[in-house]
Protein backbone atom coordinates (compact mmCIF):
# COMPACT_ATOMS: atom_id res chain seq x y z
CA UNK A 1 0.00 0.00 0.00
CA UNK A 2 1.35 3.57 -0.83
CA UNK A 3 1.92 6.27 1.57
CA UNK A 4 -0.05 9.37 1.07
CA UNK A 5 1.95 12.44 -0.56
CA UNK A 6 2.94 15.55 0.76
CA UNK A 7 5.86 17.83 0.17
CA UNK A 8 9.69 17.94 1.75
CA UNK A 9 8.95 21.49 2.66
CA UNK A 10 6.36 20.09 5.73
CA UNK A 11 9.25 18.49 6.90
CA UNK A 12 12.21 20.44 6.26
CA UNK A 13 13.66 23.75 5.24
CA UNK A 14 16.53 24.42 2.78
CA UNK A 15 19.26 27.04 4.36
CA UNK A 16 21.51 28.18 1.65
CA UNK A 17 25.49 28.50 2.14
CA UNK A 18 27.24 31.67 3.05
CA UNK A 19 28.67 33.48 0.30
CA UNK A 20 32.61 33.67 1.37
CA UNK A 21 34.83 36.63 -0.50
CA UNK A 22 37.41 35.14 -2.79
CA UNK A 23 39.88 37.03 -0.29
CA UNK A 24 38.64 34.72 2.23
CA UNK A 25 39.82 32.00 0.54
CA UNK A 26 43.02 30.47 1.13
CA UNK A 27 45.21 26.94 -0.52
CA UNK A 28 45.89 25.32 3.12
CA UNK A 29 44.42 25.64 6.42
CA UNK A 30 42.38 23.94 9.07
CA UNK A 31 38.65 24.94 7.63
CA UNK A 32 37.77 23.68 4.46
CA UNK A 33 34.87 25.00 2.26
CA UNK A 34 32.21 22.85 0.48
CA UNK A 35 31.86 24.26 -2.51
CA UNK A 36 29.32 22.84 -5.31
CA UNK A 37 32.07 20.47 -6.92
CA UNK A 38 32.26 18.84 -3.55
CA UNK A 39 28.70 17.66 -2.88
CA UNK A 40 28.86 14.32 -4.94
CA UNK A 41 26.04 11.22 -4.90
CA UNK A 42 25.51 10.21 -1.60
CA UNK A 43 28.39 11.62 -0.46
CA UNK A 44 30.82 14.66 0.32
CA UNK A 45 34.01 14.70 -1.16
CA UNK A 46 36.83 16.40 0.49
CA UNK A 47 39.08 16.74 -2.30
CA UNK A 48 40.23 19.71 -4.13
CA UNK A 49 38.75 21.56 -1.55
CA UNK A 50 39.68 25.89 -0.54
CA UNK A 51 40.23 26.94 3.02
CA UNK A 52 39.68 30.20 5.31
CA UNK A 53 40.89 31.12 7.97
CA UNK A 54 40.15 30.20 11.43
CA UNK A 55 39.15 33.81 12.52
CA UNK A 56 36.92 33.26 9.56
CA UNK A 57 35.56 30.07 10.28
CA UNK A 58 34.48 31.50 13.27
CA UNK A 59 32.62 33.99 12.26
CA UNK A 60 30.71 32.16 9.88
CA UNK A 61 30.12 29.05 12.11
CA UNK A 62 26.24 28.84 11.74
CA UNK A 63 27.26 27.08 8.31
CA UNK A 64 29.51 24.19 9.85
CA UNK A 65 28.20 20.65 8.90
CA UNK A 66 27.95 17.89 11.57
CA UNK A 67 27.72 14.23 11.15
CA UNK A 68 24.10 13.18 9.60
CA UNK A 69 23.82 16.41 7.59
CA UNK A 70 22.11 16.52 4.27
CA UNK A 71 23.60 18.66 2.00
CA UNK A 72 22.62 19.09 -1.34
CA UNK A 73 23.69 21.07 -4.75
CA UNK A 74 21.96 24.29 -5.66
CA UNK A 75 23.78 24.67 -9.05
CA UNK A 76 25.29 22.72 -11.36
CA UNK A 77 25.30 21.24 -14.92
CA UNK A 78 22.64 20.66 -17.34
CA UNK A 79 20.99 17.50 -18.93
CA UNK A 80 23.08 18.10 -21.70
CA UNK A 81 25.95 18.56 -20.19
CA UNK A 82 28.55 14.89 -18.93
CA UNK A 83 28.80 15.94 -15.21
CA UNK A 84 26.26 14.77 -12.57
CA UNK A 85 23.56 17.49 -12.74
CA UNK A 86 22.16 19.68 -10.44
CA UNK A 87 20.45 18.53 -7.33
CA UNK A 88 22.93 16.25 -5.90
CA UNK A 89 22.04 14.81 -2.32
CA UNK A 90 25.08 14.04 0.13
CA UNK A 91 25.42 12.83 3.62
CA UNK A 92 27.77 13.84 6.08
CA UNK A 93 29.03 10.44 7.61
CA UNK A 94 29.73 9.75 10.93
CA UNK A 95 33.89 10.58 11.46
CA UNK A 96 34.24 12.85 8.92
CA UNK A 97 35.40 16.15 9.71
CA UNK A 98 33.74 19.51 10.09
CA UNK A 99 33.57 21.78 7.47
CA UNK A 100 32.00 24.79 6.00
CA UNK A 101 29.18 25.28 3.45
CA UNK A 102 29.73 27.64 0.21
CA UNK A 103 26.51 29.53 -1.63
CA UNK A 104 24.72 27.53 -3.56
CA UNK A 105 25.42 24.15 -1.36
CA UNK A 106 22.27 24.03 0.75
CA UNK A 107 21.41 22.21 4.04
CA UNK A 108 18.19 20.45 5.16
CA UNK A 109 16.85 22.08 8.21
CA UNK A 110 14.22 19.65 9.99
CA UNK A 111 10.98 21.89 11.51
CA UNK A 112 10.76 21.75 15.37
CA UNK A 113 7.11 20.14 13.94
CA UNK A 114 8.10 17.69 11.93
CA UNK A 115 7.96 13.72 13.01
CA UNK A 116 10.40 12.36 10.90
CA UNK A 117 13.63 10.65 10.51
CA UNK A 118 15.87 13.18 8.83
CA UNK A 119 18.04 10.21 6.59
CA UNK A 120 14.39 9.13 5.06
CA UNK A 121 14.97 12.58 3.43
CA UNK A 122 17.93 12.05 1.96
CA UNK A 123 16.76 8.92 0.32
CA UNK A 124 14.04 10.84 -0.60
CA UNK A 125 16.56 13.37 -2.57
CA UNK A 126 18.31 10.35 -3.90
CA UNK A 127 15.11 9.16 -5.93
CA UNK A 128 15.36 9.16 -9.49
CA UNK A 129 11.90 10.32 -9.40
CA UNK A 130 13.41 13.76 -7.28
CA UNK A 131 16.62 14.09 -8.74
CA UNK A 132 14.28 14.13 -12.61
CA UNK A 133 11.72 16.66 -10.41
CA UNK A 134 14.63 19.50 -9.63
CA UNK A 135 16.10 19.19 -12.81
CA UNK A 136 13.13 19.75 -14.63
CA UNK A 137 12.33 22.57 -12.33
CA UNK A 138 15.44 24.41 -12.70
CA UNK A 139 16.41 27.69 -14.37
CA UNK A 140 19.20 29.24 -16.43
CA UNK A 141 21.19 27.88 -19.20
CA UNK A 142 21.54 24.28 -20.72
CA UNK A 143 25.24 24.04 -19.57
CA UNK A 144 24.32 25.43 -16.25
CA UNK A 145 21.00 25.35 -14.17
CA UNK A 146 19.97 26.06 -10.35
CA UNK A 147 17.14 25.24 -7.99
CA UNK A 148 15.81 27.15 -5.01
CA UNK A 149 15.39 26.35 -2.00
CA UNK A 150 11.49 26.44 -2.51
CA UNK A 151 12.09 23.91 -5.48
CA UNK A 152 13.38 21.35 -2.94
CA UNK A 153 11.41 22.07 -0.42
CA UNK A 154 8.21 21.31 -2.97
CA UNK A 155 9.62 17.88 -4.01
CA UNK A 156 7.22 15.24 -3.72
CA UNK A 157 7.16 13.59 -0.16
CA UNK A 158 5.92 10.44 1.67
CA UNK A 159 3.19 11.63 4.45
CA UNK A 160 5.07 9.07 7.05
CA UNK A 161 6.02 9.33 11.00
CA UNK A 162 9.02 9.04 12.66
CA UNK A 163 8.53 5.62 13.47
CA UNK A 164 7.84 4.23 10.01
CA UNK A 165 10.47 6.28 8.30
CA UNK A 166 12.86 5.47 11.13
CA UNK A 167 12.32 1.81 10.12
CA UNK A 168 12.96 2.01 6.58
CA UNK A 169 16.26 4.36 6.64
CA UNK A 170 17.76 1.75 9.17
CA UNK A 171 17.15 -0.93 6.38
CA UNK A 172 18.98 1.70 3.79
CA UNK A 173 21.76 3.34 6.07
CA UNK A 174 22.77 -0.71 6.77
CA UNK A 175 23.96 -1.09 3.23
CA UNK A 176 25.54 2.18 2.93
CA UNK A 177 27.59 1.16 5.94
CA UNK A 178 28.77 -2.03 4.38
CA UNK A 179 29.86 -0.23 1.18
CA UNK A 180 31.53 2.59 3.23
CA UNK A 181 33.10 -0.09 4.80
CA UNK A 182 34.33 -2.57 1.52
CA UNK A 183 35.44 1.40 -0.17
CA UNK A 184 37.18 2.15 2.94
CA UNK A 185 39.34 -1.77 2.36
CA UNK A 186 40.15 -0.85 -1.48
CA UNK A 187 41.06 2.93 -0.62
CA UNK A 188 43.68 1.46 1.67
CA UNK A 189 44.00 -1.45 -1.02
CA UNK A 190 45.26 0.90 -3.30
CA UNK A 191 47.12 2.74 -1.12
CA UNK A 192 49.52 -0.41 -0.51
CA UNK A 193 49.79 -0.42 -4.42
CA UNK A 194 50.54 3.01 -5.05
CA UNK A 195 53.18 3.41 -2.28
CA UNK A 196 55.03 0.47 -3.46
CA UNK A 197 55.04 1.98 -7.45
CA UNK A 198 55.78 5.18 -5.95
CA UNK A 199 58.71 3.90 -3.95
CA UNK A 200 60.22 1.95 -6.90
CA UNK A 201 59.13 3.42 -9.78
CA UNK A 202 58.89 7.36 -8.67
CA UNK A 203 61.48 7.64 -5.57
CA UNK A 204 63.87 4.80 -6.58
CA UNK A 205 64.38 4.19 -3.18
CA UNK A 206 66.05 0.42 -4.33
CA UNK A 207 68.57 2.09 -6.48
CA UNK A 208 69.08 5.26 -3.92
CA UNK A 209 69.80 2.48 -1.29
CA UNK A 210 72.33 0.17 -3.51
CA UNK A 211 73.93 3.45 -4.95
CA UNK A 212 74.65 4.53 -1.10
CA UNK A 213 75.80 0.78 -0.29
CA UNK A 214 72.95 -0.15 1.71
CA UNK A 215 70.64 -3.08 1.33
CA UNK A 216 66.57 -1.65 0.18
CA UNK A 217 64.37 -1.75 2.45
CA UNK A 218 61.07 -4.58 2.09
CA UNK A 219 62.70 -6.94 -0.20
CA UNK A 220 64.84 -10.01 -0.09
CA UNK A 221 68.00 -10.42 -1.80
CA UNK A 222 67.22 -11.99 -4.58
CA UNK A 223 64.53 -9.16 -5.79
CA UNK A 224 67.43 -6.61 -4.12
CA UNK A 225 69.84 -8.05 -6.76
CA UNK A 226 67.68 -6.86 -9.63
CA UNK A 227 67.25 -3.27 -9.10
CA UNK A 228 70.65 -1.19 -10.44
CA UNK A 229 72.96 0.64 -8.55
CA UNK A 230 73.42 4.09 -10.48
CA UNK A 231 71.27 6.57 -12.76
CA UNK A 232 71.83 7.76 -16.01
CA UNK A 233 70.63 10.79 -18.19
CA UNK A 234 67.08 10.41 -20.26
CA UNK A 235 64.65 12.83 -21.63
CA UNK A 236 62.86 12.08 -18.03
CA UNK A 237 66.35 13.32 -15.85
CA UNK A 238 67.86 10.64 -13.99
CA UNK A 239 66.81 7.02 -14.68
CA UNK A 240 68.45 3.79 -13.09
CA UNK A 241 70.62 2.61 -15.42
CA UNK A 242 69.38 0.13 -18.34
CA UNK A 243 65.55 1.42 -17.65
CA UNK A 244 64.65 4.03 -20.34
CA UNK A 245 61.36 6.75 -21.38
CA UNK A 246 58.55 6.02 -23.46
CA UNK A 247 55.40 7.84 -24.11
CA UNK A 248 51.50 6.37 -23.67
CA UNK A 249 51.65 6.25 -27.63
CA UNK A 250 55.17 4.54 -27.09
CA UNK A 251 54.05 1.47 -25.19
CA UNK A 252 50.38 1.20 -26.32
CA UNK A 253 47.16 1.92 -29.08
CA UNK A 254 45.49 5.32 -27.44
CA UNK A 255 42.35 4.98 -28.33
CA UNK A 256 39.95 7.95 -27.89
CA UNK A 257 35.85 7.21 -27.76
CA UNK A 258 32.96 8.87 -29.38
CA UNK A 259 29.20 9.68 -28.96
CA UNK A 260 26.38 9.47 -31.74
CA UNK A 261 24.97 12.36 -32.83
CA UNK A 262 22.49 13.33 -29.51
CA UNK A 263 19.66 14.41 -31.75
CA UNK A 264 19.33 10.67 -32.66
CA UNK A 265 18.19 9.22 -29.56
CA UNK A 266 17.86 5.52 -30.77
CA UNK A 267 21.28 5.08 -31.19
CA UNK A 268 21.36 5.25 -27.11
CA UNK A 269 20.02 2.83 -24.85
CA UNK A 270 18.92 1.82 -21.37
CA UNK A 271 19.11 -1.83 -21.97
CA UNK A 272 21.48 -3.19 -20.09
CA UNK A 273 21.76 -5.82 -22.74
CA UNK A 274 23.64 -3.07 -25.13
CA UNK A 275 27.06 -2.31 -25.03
CA UNK A 276 28.29 -0.08 -21.55
CA UNK A 277 29.05 3.57 -22.98
CA UNK A 278 31.62 4.92 -19.69
CA UNK A 279 30.86 8.30 -19.70
CA UNK A 280 33.21 11.05 -16.93
CA UNK A 281 30.62 11.00 -15.07
CA UNK A 282 30.48 7.23 -14.53
CA UNK A 283 34.10 7.38 -14.16
CA UNK A 284 33.66 9.90 -10.88
CA UNK A 285 31.51 7.20 -9.12
CA UNK A 286 33.07 4.14 -9.85
CA UNK A 287 36.38 2.54 -8.06
CA UNK A 288 39.89 1.09 -9.83
CA UNK A 289 37.44 -1.29 -11.99
CA UNK A 290 34.23 0.05 -13.54
CA UNK A 291 31.42 -2.23 -14.37
CA UNK A 292 28.59 0.07 -14.67
CA UNK A 293 27.60 2.97 -16.64
CA UNK A 294 24.61 5.05 -16.69
CA UNK A 295 23.72 4.33 -20.62
CA UNK A 296 24.70 2.02 -23.31
CA UNK A 297 24.93 1.94 -27.28
CA UNK A 298 22.89 0.08 -29.51
CA UNK A 299 25.56 -2.56 -31.06
CA UNK A 300 23.76 -0.46 -34.15
CA UNK A 301 24.95 2.79 -33.67
CA UNK A 302 29.08 1.22 -32.29
CA UNK A 303 29.17 -0.53 -36.13
CA UNK A 304 27.47 2.83 -37.64
CA UNK A 305 29.60 5.73 -36.53
CA UNK A 306 32.93 3.27 -36.02
CA UNK A 307 32.97 3.32 -32.19
CA UNK A 308 35.76 1.76 -30.94
CA UNK A 309 35.52 -0.83 -28.35
CA UNK A 310 37.27 -0.99 -25.25
CA UNK A 311 38.82 -4.02 -24.38
CA UNK A 312 38.37 -5.65 -20.90
CA UNK A 313 40.83 -4.99 -18.17
CA UNK A 314 41.97 -1.83 -19.86
CA UNK A 315 43.01 1.48 -18.70
CA UNK A 316 41.23 4.50 -19.14
CA UNK A 317 41.73 8.07 -18.76
CA UNK A 318 39.25 10.81 -18.79
CA UNK A 319 41.45 13.75 -20.58
CA UNK A 320 38.69 16.52 -21.22
CA UNK A 321 36.74 18.65 -19.33
CA UNK A 322 37.67 16.76 -16.14
CA UNK A 323 41.24 15.90 -16.47
CA UNK A 324 42.67 12.69 -14.57
CA UNK A 325 39.86 10.19 -13.70
CA UNK A 326 41.37 6.70 -14.71
CA UNK A 327 39.75 3.16 -14.13
CA UNK A 328 39.84 -0.18 -15.70
CA UNK A 329 37.42 -1.58 -17.65
CA UNK A 330 35.62 -4.62 -16.27
CA UNK A 331 34.50 -6.36 -19.51
CA UNK A 332 34.21 -4.74 -22.67
CA UNK A 333 32.95 -1.45 -22.96
CA UNK A 334 32.71 2.04 -25.02
CA UNK A 335 33.54 5.61 -24.10
CA UNK A 336 32.75 8.81 -24.98
CA UNK A 337 34.89 11.03 -26.67
CA UNK A 338 36.66 12.56 -23.44
CA UNK A 339 37.82 9.71 -22.54
CA UNK A 340 40.96 7.33 -23.91
CA UNK A 341 41.82 3.90 -23.36
CA UNK A 342 45.54 2.32 -23.40
CA UNK A 343 45.38 -1.18 -25.38
CA UNK A 344 48.82 -2.70 -24.24
CA UNK A 345 51.21 -3.23 -27.08
CA UNK A 346 52.17 -7.46 -27.00
CA UNK A 347 56.00 -6.58 -26.30
CA UNK A 348 55.79 -4.63 -24.20
CA UNK A 349 56.83 -5.63 -20.70
CA UNK A 350 54.23 -3.13 -18.80
CA UNK A 351 50.55 -4.28 -16.70
CA UNK A 352 47.36 -2.86 -16.98
CA UNK A 353 48.00 -2.51 -13.41
CA UNK A 354 51.43 -0.46 -13.95
CA UNK A 355 49.47 1.89 -16.52
CA UNK A 356 47.03 2.29 -14.02
CA UNK A 357 48.92 3.28 -11.04
CA UNK A 358 51.03 5.41 -13.24
CA UNK A 359 48.38 7.69 -14.25
CA UNK A 360 47.02 7.92 -10.54
CA UNK A 361 50.07 9.63 -9.33
CA UNK A 362 50.61 11.56 -12.33
CA UNK A 363 51.14 15.08 -12.31
CA UNK A 364 48.76 15.94 -15.32
CA UNK A 365 49.67 20.16 -14.56
CA UNK A 366 53.04 19.42 -16.48
CA UNK A 367 50.89 18.86 -19.52
CA UNK A 368 50.81 22.41 -19.92
CA UNK A 369 52.62 25.96 -19.32
CA UNK A 370 49.21 27.82 -18.52
CA UNK A 371 47.11 27.98 -16.26
CA UNK A 372 44.23 26.50 -18.31
CA UNK A 373 45.05 22.82 -18.28
CA UNK A 374 41.45 21.68 -19.55
CA UNK A 375 41.92 24.03 -22.89
CA UNK A 376 45.68 22.38 -23.47
CA UNK A 377 44.85 18.92 -23.10
CA UNK A 378 43.95 17.31 -26.23
CA UNK A 379 44.25 13.57 -27.52
CA UNK A 380 47.92 14.30 -28.95
CA UNK A 381 48.84 15.37 -25.51
CA UNK A 382 47.54 12.47 -23.84
CA UNK A 383 49.60 10.08 -26.42
CA UNK A 384 52.78 12.46 -25.45
CA UNK A 385 52.57 11.51 -21.62
CA UNK A 386 55.67 10.02 -20.47
CA UNK A 387 56.30 6.95 -18.85
CA UNK A 388 58.80 4.72 -17.35
CA UNK A 389 59.54 1.34 -18.48
CA UNK A 390 61.68 -0.30 -15.99
CA UNK A 391 63.72 -3.86 -16.60
CA UNK A 392 61.27 -6.74 -17.37
CA UNK A 393 62.66 -9.04 -14.46
CA UNK A 394 62.01 -6.18 -11.90
CA UNK A 395 58.14 -5.85 -13.75
CA UNK A 396 57.88 -9.51 -13.13
CA UNK A 397 58.43 -9.22 -9.35
CA UNK A 398 56.46 -6.23 -9.33
CA UNK A 399 53.32 -7.40 -10.83
CA UNK A 400 53.11 -10.48 -8.83
CA UNK A 401 52.55 -8.41 -5.83
CA UNK A 402 50.80 -6.34 -7.31
CA UNK A 403 48.32 -8.30 -8.94
CA UNK A 404 46.83 -9.99 -5.86
CA UNK A 405 45.92 -6.85 -4.42
CA UNK A 406 43.94 -5.46 -7.47
CA UNK A 407 41.97 -9.09 -7.95
CA UNK A 408 41.45 -8.71 -4.02
CA UNK A 409 40.02 -5.07 -5.16
CA UNK A 410 38.10 -6.49 -8.46
CA UNK A 411 36.30 -9.07 -6.01
CA UNK A 412 35.25 -6.30 -3.50
CA UNK A 413 34.11 -3.98 -5.94
CA UNK A 414 31.58 -6.86 -7.41
CA UNK A 415 30.23 -7.04 -3.65
CA UNK A 416 29.88 -3.18 -3.86
CA UNK A 417 27.33 -3.07 -6.96
CA UNK A 418 25.80 -6.32 -5.64
CA UNK A 419 24.96 -4.11 -2.25
CA UNK A 420 24.95 -1.05 -4.18
CA UNK A 421 22.05 -2.34 -6.64
CA UNK A 422 19.96 -4.17 -4.16
CA UNK A 423 20.26 -0.65 -2.54
CA UNK A 424 18.87 1.10 -4.72
CA UNK A 425 16.12 -1.42 -6.21
CA UNK A 426 14.69 -1.13 -2.45
CA UNK A 427 15.02 2.70 -2.26
CA UNK A 428 11.95 3.30 -5.13
CA UNK A 429 9.84 0.89 -3.11
CA UNK A 430 10.52 1.45 0.39
CA UNK A 431 9.96 5.36 -0.16
CA UNK A 432 6.58 4.70 -1.57
CA UNK A 433 5.47 2.47 0.69
CA UNK A 434 5.03 -0.38 -1.83
CA UNK A 435 7.56 -2.92 0.00
CA UNK A 436 6.76 -3.99 3.04
CA UNK A 437 9.89 -4.04 5.57
CA UNK A 438 9.74 -7.70 6.63
CA UNK A 439 10.35 -8.44 2.74
CA UNK A 440 13.05 -5.87 2.44
CA UNK A 441 14.95 -7.31 4.90
CA UNK A 442 14.66 -10.76 3.38
CA UNK A 443 15.50 -9.70 0.00
CA UNK A 444 18.58 -8.25 1.85
CA UNK A 445 19.39 -11.74 3.87
CA UNK A 446 18.91 -13.80 0.22
CA UNK A 447 21.55 -11.76 -1.89
CA UNK A 448 24.38 -11.10 1.35
CA UNK A 449 23.96 -14.53 2.32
Amino acid sequence: MSFEMTTLGEFATVQGGYAYKSQDFKSTGEWSVLKIKNVRNGHVSYDDTTFVSTEVATATSKWTTKPGDILISMTGSGPSAPESLVGRAARVWKGEKSALINQRVGRLILKESSNIDLDFLFYLLSLKESQDFLVSNSTGSANQVNISAKTIESVPCPKIDHDASTDITSILLSLDGKIRLLRETNTTLEAIAQALFKSWFVDFDPVRAKQQGLEPEGMDAETAELFPDSFEKSELGLLPKGWRASTLDGISTVGIGKTPPRKEQHWFSENPNDVRWVSIRDMGISGAYISTTNEFLTAESIERFNVRVVPDNTVMLSFKMTIGRVAISDGEMTTNEAIAHFKLDRQVPLSTEFIYLHLRQFDYSTLSSTSSIADAVNSKTVKSIPILIPAPKILVVFQDQVSVIFQKIKIIEQQIKTLATLRDTLLPRLISGQLRLPDAEALIEETTA
